[in-house]
């Protein structure tokens, strides 16, 4: 369907008076005009209705070079409200385009629409963008790719080409019927079908083996490959047959080098890798494998690609796949994780907060609720599985969080709770075996002072199904300055942080009955989310509201809202 030219005159105009208004971008301006809605594909033998944008899954992509200004009109031709986020983007002073449902907006209602401002600034490599309201984000997802700016260059040598790979979860069942049971129940969601990359299952699968996507190289050549996970419920691992990959970047920032045999990736994150061509020409398997080391149900499926070489050869009758860890191997994992670190030279420079003005000990927990009799939870008798930080599972508001922080004139205590800075009672957290499974729940958020030089300790505990969480922050990068197993020691483990080089990312891996440590300065006033990147545990609760309050300037203040925002009601 094509958009009527009173809207298109309409959202251009838009875009014009607000580039004059707020000018911040130093760079161009591009927009892009999304209309989501239901598309069938045919996969796994089975014709399926999905939600997508402009028809593909994937979505389409978003080209941009550091420091310039997006805009992207979404029209929701799809049958239920849905919110749009851009993951891994600061949005400086800009939190009323951020995205995630009943925090910063309400949904865009069937039928309506919204454009968004995505405002890129310090962002350089892979990001991605992601329907942020129920669990639509399985099909509603791309990429967003962040170029140098005019007269820089990359920290390594010009890539031959740039391909983006996309991991994604693919459901027969109609995903939000998959939700809704598992509501209903309590109980855990039924897992997906399929793991895909770039929208095909691969040839492991039924009716998949014609359809399995494949990237073309040629022999000598050396391909940035921009990797995101946007899988709803498992952290992977990803290897080429015969090749290694060169990690050069991660969460839209770029890394010190280093080769690895594999990848370790957790949802909400991306990764930069080079991959030269230096083998024989034939094919080669991509393989794609859930990394996961708990009880929990998952997916125990595998997806492969192809890398085909160019040129005249005969085909092989047997290809190359990659050796992989263990499922459960979390030594390969977290030594993956602390390979990685920031460049932190003159022309990409790091500031990592040293002088600590609040710290938060937070627990991560997988729990119970208790039900009301005759509901139909099935967990433990009568049970539903929740999830909590630091023993409170976060309720969303009825309404946007961030517009009744700013019709309530900032006032915190007027709309929610404050979330405590530990937990309240302290127990031995990874290897307790006395402590209720049971949290309460509520409507709790962290607050900030402009300015706030912010540690932030996530603790893994054992209660409940204890697992790797990934914890993603909205509106932030942050540096993570360590990670171990076991409970952390705040008298011995913070002389092993490391404060010279450390990876500047948007979302990490806290390992199972371990504890991860980041650092970053509040100098981003607005209301941002915080959750893990487990769809099944956002849904639980594992979530917070981070208020960063104004500083004394308009600079330092938050922009006030648009003129219009999708409505609540």
């Amino acid at each position: 369907m094509k958009p009527k030219m009173g809207l298109i005159s309409g959202v251009l105009g838009f875009i014009f008076l607000s580039a004059l208004l707020f000018g911040k971008a130093h760079g161009a301006v591009h927009s892009y005009y999304w209309v989501v809605k239901e598309t069938k594909f045919t996969k796994l033998c089975t014709t399926s209705t999905v939600l997508t944008v402009n028809d593909s899954f994937p979505g389409p992509e978003i080209h941009a070079q550091k420091g310039d200004t997006v805009f992207v009109t979404v029209q929701n031709d799809g049958p239920y409200g849905i919110t749009i986020h851009w993951h891994g983007v600061r949005m400086p002073r800009n939190p009323w385009s951020d995205g995630p449902e009943y925090i910063t907006q309400c949904p865009i209602k069937s039928g309506g629409n919204f454009t968004q401002e995505i405002d890129l600034s310090t962002e350089e490599g892979t990001l991605w963008w992601h329907a942020h309201s129920d669990w639509s984000r399985a099909t509603v997802h791309g990429a967003i790719k962040v170029s140098p700016a005019n007269g820089t260059s990359y920290p390594f040598d010009e890539p031959d080409g740039d391909q983006t790979i996309v991991f994604s979860s693919w459901y027969k069942a109609n995903v939000m019927d998959v939700l809704d049971e598992s509501i209903s129940t309590g109980d855990d969601p039924n897992v997906s079908d399929a793991y895909t990359i770039n929208g095909e299952p691969g040839d492991l699968y039924d009716c998949s083996n014609e359809t399995m996507y494949s990237l073309l190289v040629e022999k000598g050549k050396t391909y940035l490959l921009r990797i995101l996970n946007s899988i709803l419920n498992e952290e992977m691992f990803f290897a080429i047959a015969n090749h290694s990959m060169t990690v050069v970047g991660s969460d839209g920032a770029y890394v010190k080098p280093f080769s690895s045999d594999y990848l370790f990736i957790t949802p909400g994150q991306t990764m930069d890798v080079l991959v030269t061509a230096n083998n024989s020409a034939s094919y080669y398997y991509m393989v794609l494998t859930p990394f996961l080391d708990t009880d929990s149900s998952y997916d125990n499926t595998t997806s492969r690609a192809l890398i085909k070489y160019s040129g005249n050869y005969t085909t092989p009758t047997s290809i190359p796949t990659p050796t992989f860890p263990n499922i459960s191997d979390s030594i390969s994992a977290q030594l993956f994780v602390v390979r990685l670190k920031s460049l932190a030279d003159s022309a990409h420079p790091i500031s990592v907060p040293k002088n600590i003005t609040r710290q938060i000990f937070m627990t991560v927990s997988v729990n119970l609720f208790a039900c009301p009799n005759s509901t139909g939870c099935t967990v433990d008798g009568n049970n539903k599985l929740a999830a909590s930080l630091n023993n409170n599972s976060f309720v969303s508001p009825s309404t946007a969080l961030l517009q009744e922080y700013y019709d309530n004139n900032y006032n915190v205590s007027l709309i929610a709770d404050e979330l405590p800075n530990k937990p309240p009672t302290p127990f031995n957290y990874s290897t307790v075996a006395n402590m209720s499974t049971y949290t309460k729940e509520g409507t709790q958020v962290i607050t900030f002072e402009y300015g706030d030089e912010v540690e932030i300790v996530f603790q893994g505990t054992k209660i409940g199904a204890t697992q790797n969480h990934p914890m993603h922050l909205h509106g932030y990068s942050f540096y993570l300055v360590g990670t171990g197993s076991g409970d952390f020691d705040n008298g011995t483990d913070p002389s092993r942080f490391n404060l010279d080089d450390p990876p500047e990312v948007n979302t990490i891996a806290v390992p199972r009955l371990g504890w991860s440590a980041i650092r970053f300065k509040a100098h981003n006033p607005g209301v941002w989310f915080m959750h893990c990147h487990f769809e099944r545990h956002t849904t639980w609760g594992m979530a917070t509201a981070v208020i960063v309050k104004n500083g004394d300037t308009n600079e330092t203040s938050m922009r006030p809202p648009p003129s219009y925002m999708p409505p609540c009601s």
